[in-house]
């Protein structure tokens, strides 16, 4: 029984898992309220250089100016200090240098890099609650998680779409998700599974350290910057509590048809058989989020009309359907030669060539 358990583990996360991380997807599998307690102790010289090894080697430097290379030049030595100033708890989190990269309609998007220490400290981390977690996440959840990708999400949000299952679309858009994560409640979450207070510690001081831009420094108050090896982990802990389990476990119940969920870290979008469905989901939606300190950005968030039956009605009565976005790509419902529905992926240049830029 106990082999079992663990083969199932390794397929769940999609990967072998060493016999410490198949005991904690075993025990996280199998007890669903569990906190675990001792989880410090397994950062180890052999799992943070394990963490060493998983960095990008032209990854672009934190405050420290530390590289992978020059940090390798004593790899043993450094990774013996960083050791055992985790054990005396002497280490401190550095500020996170932010950046901005450029995005395809113009605007920048701002990126966090960590202290080299920081990274194999917080990949270490993420080695050790990545199992546990992986058995409480949702399957409709697909960002930044093992053996998932945004080809699969992709593909989960047209399956109901072709088989006639939707015929309304919530697209939801969240106003600065990864900025305005409050500290207090992402504690409070993570205290659901994790009692080991020197990881909580270290977590708590990544959050706190801030950002440095333009040689000011920011103090941490809120949110997880993008970049950082830790802050995906983090967000998707966030939402499983703030968003997957109420929708799942408390606004399901309270529709009248049926509802198809795929999340890509905060781009979100909702399938429903009956417009009053979705309409209600985003009433409810917005109550929940704001609780926990966010919101839905309104003149992006949208419930169209979209599907194959939609599609045969909307040309029965001369009318155009709505577009929705997704990871990248305006989806457009159509038909092919032979009549045949199809929901076309459209990027920013086959719209700009079709037309279409307008309509979505």
């Amino acid at each position: 029984m106990q082999r079992a358990r663990e083969t199932a583990a390794t397929h769940r996360s999609g990967r072998a898992l060493s016999p410490l991380l198949a005991r904690l997807t075993e025990l996280a599998q199998r007890r669903p309220r569990e906190r675990f307690t001792s989880l410090a102790h397994h950062l180890s010289k052999e799992r943070l250089l394990a963490a060493y090894k998983t960095l990008k080697r032209r990854a672009s430097p934190g405050m420290d100016g530390e590289t992978v290379e020059t940090y390798g030049r004593e790899l043993g030595k450094n990774i013996e200090n960083l050791h055992a100033r985790l054990c005396e708890g002497k280490s401190r989190a550095q500020p996170v240098r932010r950046v901005y990269i450029p995005k395809e309609n113009g605007k920048r998007r701002p990126i966090g890099i960590p202290s080299l220490e920081d990274k194999i400290v917080q990949a270490a981390v993420v080695s050790l609650l990545e199992p546990i977690y992986e058995e409480d996440f949702f399957d409709f959840s697909y960002g930044f998680r093992p053996r998932r990708n945004q080809h699969q999400a992709l593909d989960a949000v047209l399956k109901p779409i072709k088989g006639g299952r939707v015929r309304w679309l919530l697209d939801v858009d969240l106003s600065g998700f990864f900025d305005g994560i409050d500290h207090n409640w992402l504690m409070r979450f993570l205290g659901h599974r994790i009692a080991d207070r020197t990881i909580l510690r270290l977590i708590r001081k990544w959050l706190k350290a801030g950002i440095v831009e333009d040689g000011k420094r920011v103090e941490g108050r809120e949110g997880t910057p993008q970049g950082g090896v830790l802050s995906p982990l983090l967000a998707n802990i966030f939402l499983h509590y703030a968003f997957d389990w109420w929708a799942e476990k408390e606004a399901r119940k309270r529709l009248r048809g049926e509802m198809y969920i795929t999340r890509y870290a905060d781009d979100i979008v909702i399938g429903f058989r009956y417009r009053s469905d979705g309409e209600l989901f985003q009433k409810l939606m917005e109550e929940r989020l704001a609780r926990f300190g966010l919101a839905i950005n309104k003149e992006k968030t949208q419930l169209v009309e979209f599907g194959r039956q939609s599609a045969f009605y909307a040309k029965r009565e001369g009318r155009r359907l709505g577009t929705f976005d997704f990871l990248g790509f305006t989806h457009v419902s159509g038909r092919t030669r032979k009549g045949e529905y199809r929901c076309w992926r459209l990027t920013a240049r086959k719209r700009l060539k079709t037309g279409l830029a307008q309509v979505g």
